[in-house]
């Protein structure tokens, strides 16, 4: 009974976050993405160039020796208690009547409600989560934000609109797709 108490939180804490992004709508077009609310802070549509930079000063906050660098075990400290936080949120979720034990019930109630059996999410070895490079120069990477804001600022007014942002991802995607796919198998091979 235990052992299934455990394999049954476990699962909660993987689960519960599939589960409340099956329950959402599909975005609309033209809606703000996940990510582009996540940067719009004051909701107004339109990322500003301080909203952009913003996130540069959010790695900075991790930088513990104040070096101006984040280091590889700065990055996974940070990352740690990223996980940790979301792991007690999805807890909370799940723990409906807040008694710190997740009923069968409270358990089925998310993917009752989505319809659905849950995706799962990529894990920690996947290549979006891992920690590659020893350091980051957090002076480098506020250059290199900035260069890419005044790029995508097609109309120069110091905000990026929608219509900006999908445009730098349309500029963006074919030189992203020979990448992540590799080499086309109908490409002639030359010597």
């Amino acid at each position: 009974m235990k052992t299934r108490l455990i394999a049954a939180c476990a699962a909660a804490f993987f689960l519960a976050p599939a589960a409340g992004a099956l329950a959402q709508d599909a975005p609309r077009q033209g809606a703000p993405t996940r990510h582009a609310s996540r940067i719009d802070t004051d909701n107004d549509g339109r990322i500003s160039r301080a909203e952009f930079l913003s996130r540069i000063d959010r790695m900075a906050a991790q930088d513990t020796d104040a070096d101006g660098t984040l280091s590889r075990d700065e990055r996974r400290a940070a990352m740690q208690a990223r996980m940790t936080q979301r792991r007690a949120e999805a807890f909370a979720r799940l723990d409906a009547d807040g008694d710190g034990v997740i009923s069968r019930a409270e358990f089925d109630a998310p993917r009752a409600k989505a319809g659905a059996a849950p995706r799962m999410r990529p894990g920690p070895h996947s290549r979006r989560g891992s920690i590659r490079s020893a350091s980051l120069d957090l002076n480098q990477m506020r250059d290199r934000a900035a260069q890419a804001f005044d790029r995508m600022d097609a109309d120069s007014d110091g905000y990026l609109s929608a219509d900006e942002r999908r445009a730098a991802r349309a500029e963006r995607r074919p030189h992203r797709r020979p990448h992540a796919a590799g080499p086309s198998p109908a490409a002639p091979v030359t010597e």
